[in-house]
């Protein structure tokens, strides 16, 4: 099966494309394997199930991002700027991928949570905690605005879930619509709602 190392990255990379580009259930441990040339005898070696996989999958998609969502919520950054520049990352990711396989794919957390959260109990705790994290940044860029007088809101956990909740609202939305368009609205939308004033929308 190669590597040890590498079969098992391999395994991970493959779970979560098949259910991001496709869904959880529809994803078989079969299709797993052949996407990832990994013999079935070899997943079972890692792996007890789908589920098992699929939480190790992303709890290291999670730490191999943490560098890049460290350096765009980076306190040397004006935290407005620091929304901004998110709302245009999420932006120009889609577009990257809807190149790529013809489709807006939207956020993969949110899409394999809303599936899954009434029957893997275990994958949907590992949903929760990673969206706690984004959370945190959000929290941050809106606590250091609210103490330079840029923004009011006292209650940043409050204002975080609010634009928490509209920027997956529109993932969800563009992905529906497989519409990437949508998107270039995000940072329009998230600057109203603290109360900033009109800001431009991402260039196309």
């Amino acid at each position: 099966m190669g590597r040890v190392s590498d079969a098992k990255q391999r395994l991970m990379e493959a779970v979560l494309e098949l259910i991001w580009t496709g869904s959880y259930g529809s994803t078989t441990i079969d299709q797993i394997c052949e996407k990832s040339g990994v013999k079935k005898g070899s997943f079972y070696y890692f792996f007890d199930s789908k589920a098992d996989l699929a939480v190790t999958a992303l709890d290291a998609e999670f730490k191999n991002k943490r560098a890049e969502l460290d350096s765009v919520f980076s306190p040397t950054v004006p935290p407005l700027e620091r929304i901004r520049n998110y709302c245009e990352f999420a932006y120009r990711k889609q577009l990257e991928i809807k190149k790529k396989c013809g489709c807006v794919l939207g956020c993969p957390l949110f899409t394999l949570g809303s599936e899954v959260s009434t029957q893997e109990q275990k994958l949907r705790s590992k949903i929760e905690e990673i969206l706690e994290h984004h959370g945190k940044y959000f929290e941050s860029a809106i606590r250091d605005a609210h103490s330079a007088g840029l923004i009011h809101a006292p209650d940043v956990p409050s204002k975080a879930r609010m634009i928490r909740a509209y920027y997956e609202g529109l993932l969800t939305q563009a992905r529906i619509q497989n519409d990437v368009e949508i998107l270039r609205e995000m940072a329009r939308g998230v600057f109203a709602m603290l109360g900033v004033k009109e800001v431009e929308p991402v260039p196309a």
